[in-house]
């Protein structure tokens, strides 16, 4: 067993929140609010037709995107209400209950001799800050299990959320990553020391 994520308590303290998170997005969507940046992202980076992995993947609003633009998409969270509304809203994907601190090929459904690793893995919507503290580092490290030889993993949260930049890059070093790019925003503006969002695509080290 491993320490209930804060968004596990989030949702345990208030029931309601899940339904009002997915009803936030749809509401978004209809005022014609543009809620496809973080796919656009990962896209431009992918080659067609890529094994991606949405790592708290919520309702499914960027994986969901990413399998309609033609990727193989499968989406993790340990939020069975955000599952059942990815599965609803976006069928093209694969999405899968599951803890991230725990994932594993097996647990995805992807653990098959012609696996060989995802070739982008996304953690967008400030995840990495409703993980449990002693967590994040084993997170990384699993998602870095997780990655194909040449894979990305592509991290993005507001760094005023209680995750200290340095903290975070700690915990990247320590799961066998480094950074290969560090923007403020996932329309690519450059990270100041006013930036209050980080988006960071890191790699397997030494490769």
């Amino acid at each position: 067993m491993v320490e209930k994520s804060l968004w596990t308590e989030l949702t345990e303290n208030n029931p309601d929140h899940s339904t009002w998170y997915i009803q936030r997005f749809k509401d978004m969507a209809a005022e014609g609010r543009d809620l496809h940046g973080e796919a656009r992202f990962i896209d431009a980076m992918a080659a067609r037709a890529s094994r991606i992995l949405d790592a708290g993947c919520g309702p499914g609003r960027v994986g969901g995107r990413l399998a309609e633009l033609g990727h193989t998409v499968v989406g993790v969270d340990i939020d069975p209400v955000l599952i059942e509304s990815a599965t609803e809203q976006h069928p093209g994907a694969t999405w899968v209950i599951g803890d991230l601190a725990e994932t594993d090929a097996e647990s995805l459904g992807v653990d098959d001799a012609e696996f060989e690793g995802f070739d982008i893995i996304v953690s967008a919507g400030n995840v990495m800050t409703f993980l449990a503290p002693t967590t994040r580092r084993m997170v990384l490290a699993n998602l870095h299990s997780l990655l194909a030889t040449d894979g990305r993993l592509v991290v993005g949260f507001g760094t005023e959320r209680e995750l200290p930049l340095a903290d975070f890059f700690a915990h990247v070093e320590a799961a066998g990553l480094v950074v290969e790019l560090d923007l403020a925003t996932w329309d690519l503006r450059p990270r100041t020391a006013d930036s209050d969002f980080i988006v960071a695509v890191l790699r397997r080290s030494g490769r």
